[in-house]
């Protein structure tokens, strides 16, 4: 069983306060978006242990940092805690909590940080291990004594994201924090010379200025503020110039970006001035045969090839889906063949998952039209690029050049089902 955690007494009115700032109006809103049961999310808010995966998964919807609130005594108590808590919630399953190798794309990352001013691009839908790999990169940059900074975008509030110099200033505010050195933009900040000039020449003469070793700063989720135009452009074009800087300023060369991002572009960036057509592009794939099969034998379940077939038609490669069906089939009382019969139903082992997704399409009735359009269709549609973008970023369809599909038949099924009837 995978460790607890829990919100230390301390940072629980922090927490609730963040339910709030995130327009959750209620605690089912947030366990229906995150598709994790009430009960979880209750525990959460108030304390109590969750499953160290769940822990993770929500603090990153929430924008909270994991080791700034929890309380980690709970991880270190014996197992028998881990496995009560978990019995208590038999409606969540745990993330894949083993990186399961996924070559070229591992080797391409950790070859490309080493290189001075280097600029890397993650992309793949949610939930398919971007953050994973995040993390085996870091861990390598450490052995290679660079320094790092994890920033993941969804931290990112409401009132920092009301301007450009107001994004910035908690950019350069977290970046300075997470180094261990001062927050000192008074100083740096002029009037007059623009807020990317400016979050330029903190990075430049305040933070880089005194690392000896390079720094590998990793930016999550960076699709959040794709909706916000106005600092987007800056934002991204000031990283754009910082990578082409380091084409010949030894100071730039130090920084190494890894930005991640669940959909394409669909903001309009000058061409020139876009870090999202230069660097390294990472595109994550989707779990092969093997791989699931490694996942399965890790955890003690022997599928034949058969079922590993069946499964990646139903589920298609995505590593969240693969994991829920081993954890089913391993902890619960429910064959292969049940599972794959009752899977695109609210009694199979997906059904949260599912209804999470519907609560997506639903707040947003274009993209459930856009859904129900591509679920009916008996073969890949043309789809208008905005709303298949958004759907991609779902995970829940395939783009092949202009043409949409449904990602498996998990969501060919359901959507059909439950999309039925509604007013394209």
């Amino acid at each position: 069983m995978s460790r607890s955690l829990k919100v230390a007494p301390q940072y629980i009115e922090t927490v609730k306060a963040a339910l709030q700032r995130n327009r959750f109006a209620r605690q089912r809103d947030l366990a229906e978006s995150v598709q994790l049961s009430l009960s979880t999310v209750s525990n959460f808010l108030n304390g109590k242990p969750v499953d160290y995966l769940n822990f993770y998964e929500l603090c990153h919807k929430l924008g909270l940092d994991l080791e700034d609130i929890a309380d980690f005594s709970v991880a270190d108590k014996n197992s028998s805690l881990a496995i009560e808590v978990d019995e208590e919630q038999t409606d969540t399953k745990p993330e894949v909590s083993t990186y399961i190798l996924r070559p070229p794309s591992e080797s391409r990352c950790y070859e490309t940080i080493v290189k001075p001013g280097s600029l890397l691009r993650i992309k793949a839908p949610k939930r398919m291990g971007k953050t994973l790999l995040i993390d085996k990169i870091l861990e390598r940059a450490v052995k290679e004594n660079y320094r790092t900074v994890r920033l993941n975008l969804l931290q990112a509030d409401q009132a920092v994201l009301r301007g450009l110099d107001e994004f910035l200033r908690w950019f350069c505010t977290f970046v300075s924090r997470r180094l261990k050195l001062p927050t000192q933009l008074a100083e740096y900040w002029e009037e007059g010379l623009g807020s990317s000039q400016n979050c330029t020449i903190y990075f430049e003469d305040h933070l880089l200025s005194q690392l000896d070793q390079p720094l590998v700063l990793a930016l999550d989720d960076v699709d959040r503020i794709f909706p916000y135009p106005k600092i987007a452009q800056d934002f991204f074009g000031m990283l754009r110039v910082w990578h082409e800087e380091a084409k010949t300023s030894r100071m730039w060369q130090k920084l190494r970006l890894v930005i991640s991002y669940s959909t394409d572009v669909y903001i309009q960036l000058n061409t020139n001035c876009s870090p999202f057509n230069v660097g390294v592009p990472i595109e994550l794939p989707e779990f092969r045969p093997e791989q699931m099969q490694e996942l399965a034998e890790q955890q003690g379940l022997d599928l034949d090839n058969s079922q590993v077939t069946q499964l990646l038609e139903m589920v298609g490669g995505h590593p969240h889906l693969i994991q829920l069906a081993i954890y089913s089939l391993t902890h619960e009382n429910i064959t292969f063949e049940q599972l794959l019969q009752t899977a695109a139903t609210e009694s199979g082992i997906y059904s949260n998952h599912l209804r999470g997704q519907l609560w997506n399409l639903q707040q947003y009735p274009e993209l459930a039209a856009a859904m129900k359009t591509v679920v009916e269709a008996n073969c890949p549609i043309p789809l208008e690029s905005m709303l298949a973008f958004k759907l991609q970023s779902l995970g829940l369809v395939q783009l092949e050049n202009n043409y949409v599909k449904p990602r498996c038949l998990l969501y060919s099924q359901y959507f059909s089902q439950k999309l039925r009837g509604r007013e394209t």
